[in-house]
């Protein structure tokens, strides 16, 4: 009896498991139980994998001792802590209700912490009891969001190039993402015309990550408000990640998009403790909404993100009221801006503009090769690993995306800037760029 006959018929499978590999039987439990969706996914078991946040492709690198310039977690690997969330997570331990589960949809301090901080930061005023939901980190929630509005076939408009979960989550859900190009010469805004000609019958939401993962662009009020106007008039739901919103330069006004008059109704949003607290391993995130859409993710919450760990969120808690931790990360980051555009600017075939937000930079690289070609050169001859565009979009192709918010120490940062741009200038060399 063959493998295939077994698996069909539900018996022998004792010998069918025997006849075959343990790699070939992966591989046909793949190919035949995984849905059309889920069966495409790699995660590094058979095939490379260079995305960063897939598999466990960072965590050999860092055994290894390469640099990782490719994850978007604050300080990292260095202690991020603020020394008062630290204290709030000591005390924590000897809580009564440290071992037990808060409520699904998060417990009552942190959401009205959040409701405040909303208040304060975004122009939206929620009731802590109807608005607000919390999620074990930003990327739980953002699926969580979509997951809640789209049927197979929705066609959903995405911003390119753009995180890469918002195309992915599309198609894990049976959803169809339909990438909106925007270009340099623009800023990297939002072309609204552009999303217009895209719409179709089936047309169902837009995903917006706002401030830009991987550009750095803070999306201007103007472009905000048409993208408004075409939402309301084809009847859309917007999501909006705002994982990066706590970092702003240069006086860039940042607009929250669901505090626009008309999008509230029909808009949830997504904001991540991660990136602007440093808060990447409490995983923590929150959702809010109106409670027209919030009470279907309240009813469902349990099933689908469980209750976010109870020490953690007494951690958000202490950190969303630690304003003076995010005074003096923003001067960390703003300077490393600088820093970057300083050190790689200078390279032949390298053009870096600094980012209007957060600790990302997007440098275009397209004189030296691939973004895929280029990322691997600086793995090889550098031992330093950053992002190639290509996952964030066909936009993303010729770019690198670059963590500059990596390790605590702005000298040892410096360091590393050095080294890649080392590196890329004996590339540019190899390739007769000057």
């Amino acid at each position: 009896m063959s493998a295939d006959q077994g698996r069909a018929s539900g018996v022998g499978s004792a010998e069918a498991a025997a006849a075959t590999s343990d790699d070939a039987r992966d591989g046909l439990t793949a190919g035949r139980l995984l849905n059309d969706r889920f069966a495409p996914m790699q995660g590094g078991l058979f095939a490379d994998v260079t995305k960063a946040d897939v598999g466990d492709g960072v965590a050999r690198l860092q055994d290894q001792g390469y640099r990782i310039l490719s994850w978007a977690d604050p300080w990292f690997p260095d202690p991020a802590l603020a020394p008062g969330v630290r204290k709030v997570l000591q005390d924590s331990v000897d809580a009564p209700g440290t071992a037990h589960y808060t409520l699904p949809i998060g417990g009552l301090a942190l959401r009205e912490a959040v409701a405040q901080k909303c208040l304060r930061t975004n122009g939206l005023e929620l009731d802590p009891r109807r608005h607000v939901l919390i999620t074990p980190g930003s990327d739980s929630g953002l699926y969580f969001a979509m997951a809640a509005v789209l049927d197979a076939g929705d066609e959903v408009l995405v911003p390119d190039p753009s995180y890469p979960s918002n195309a992915v989550n599309c198609r894990l859900l049976g959803a169809v993402p339909v990438l909106v190009p925007m270009a340099a010469s623009d800023g990297w805004q939002l072309d609204v015309e552009a999303m217009r000609a895209a719409i179709t019958p089936r047309t169902r939401m837009v995903v917006l990550t706002h401030p830009n993962n991987p550009t750095g662009t803070v999306l201007r009020r103007d472009r905000l408000e048409a993208l408004r106007d075409l939402i309301v008039e084809h009847d859309l739901v917007l999501v909006c990640d705002q994982a990066f919103e706590d970092f702003i330069y240069d006086d860039v006004e940042m607009v929250t998009p669901a505090s626009l008059p008309g999008l509230w109704e029909r808009t949830l949003t997504v904001f991540s403790l991660s990136k602007g607290h440093g808060l990447s391993g409490m995983r923590v995130g929150y959702v809010v909404g109106p409670d027209t859409m919030m009470d279907a993710l309240y009813g469902s919450a349990v099933n689908v993100v469980g209750a976010t760990n109870t020490i953690a969120q007494a951690a958000a808690v202490a950190a969303l009221s630690d304003t003076a931790d995010l005074d003096a990360r923003w001067a960390d980051f703003e300077a490393r801006r600088h820093d970057v555009q300083r050190i790689l600017g200078e390279v032949p075939g390298v053009r870096v503009e600094r980012p209007e937000s957060g600790f990302l930079s997007w440098i275009e690289v397209r004189d030296l090769g691939t973004g895929d070609e280029v990322a691997a050169h600086l793995l090889r001859d550098a031992q330093t690993s950053v992002n190639s565009g290509a996952p964030y979009g066909p936009s993303g192709e010729g770019h690198l995306r670059l963590v500059h918010g990596c390790y605590r120490d702005p000298a040892q940062m410096a360091q590393a800037l050095e080294a890649v741009a080392a590196s890329l200038t004996r590339l540019a060399a190899q390739k007769g760029v000057s």
